[in-house]
């Protein structure tokens, strides 16, 4: 099992303490400091949609210029995201080929039961 993310984001924060609270082992994934390629973001979106793994809300993409977020796209996204890595919705968790986005601990306790 792995989680992607930033280890200074809240949210990856409160994904890592619930799987060590529930002696889950994991690796953790650092965007920042491991990198993200294509084949990873391509798992991902053979479950998942590109514009779920997109983080619209994130400074990062109010950083970017009006016209590259108007040209995003389904084409396009994984380049994006590879120049980018903050862009991607974090955590990203990959379990067996179950890809979640973001946490939600009922989900957690969902893939863990």
């Amino acid at each position: 099992m792995i989680i992607y993310g930033i280890s200074n984001c809240d949210t990856v924060k409160k994904a890592k303490n619930w799987l060590d609270s529930h002696n889950i082992d994991y690796q953790f994934h650092d965007f920042r400091k491991d990198g993200i390629n294509k084949d990873i973001i391509n798992v991902w979106l053979n479950t998942v949609a590109w514009d779920k793994i997109l983080n619209k809300r994130s400074t990062s993409w109010r950083n970017l210029d009006a016209s590259t977020q108007q040209a995003i796209n389904a084409t396009n996204v994984v380049d994006l995201l590879i120049e980018n890595p903050t862009l991607i919705k974090r955590p990203v968790m990959d379990v067996n080929d179950i890809i979640t986005v973001g946490f939600n601990s009922d989900t957690y306790q969902g893939i863990f039961n």
